[in-house]
């Protein structure tokens, strides 16, 4: 299924995060939080401004990013959880 973001949305796949702590232990999947980090999967075409004139993106498909803890609204398509953010709630690029 291709799936494109409206306006400043992004579509991103979350990164997962190491499974073992520093010191090697393991760490359970019931205790592990959501990472924070992703893989931008597709963008909008920009917002508009108030003259009606496209604001462009500073991101695009493939960057690394780096998001709040409770930014976006998860999502599942074709089986996979993906999460659609605002181009805002992306704190910067890995």
């Amino acid at each position: 299924m291709v799936f494109t973001p409206l306006h400043d949305r992004v579509l991103v796949r979350r990164i997962e995060g190491d499974e073992k702590t520093a010191g090697g232990l393991i760490i359970p999947d019931s205790a592990k939080e959501k990472p924070a980090e992703g893989e931008i999967v597709s963008v909008g075409a920009g917002a508009r401004d108030e003259s009606g004139e496209r604001i462009a993106m500073d991101v695009k498909a493939g960057d690394k990013i780096l998001f709040g803890k409770w930014s976006g609204t998860e999502i599942t398509l074709d089986g996979e959880e993906l999460l659609i953010m605002k181009e805002s709630d992306i704190l910067g690029l890995m």
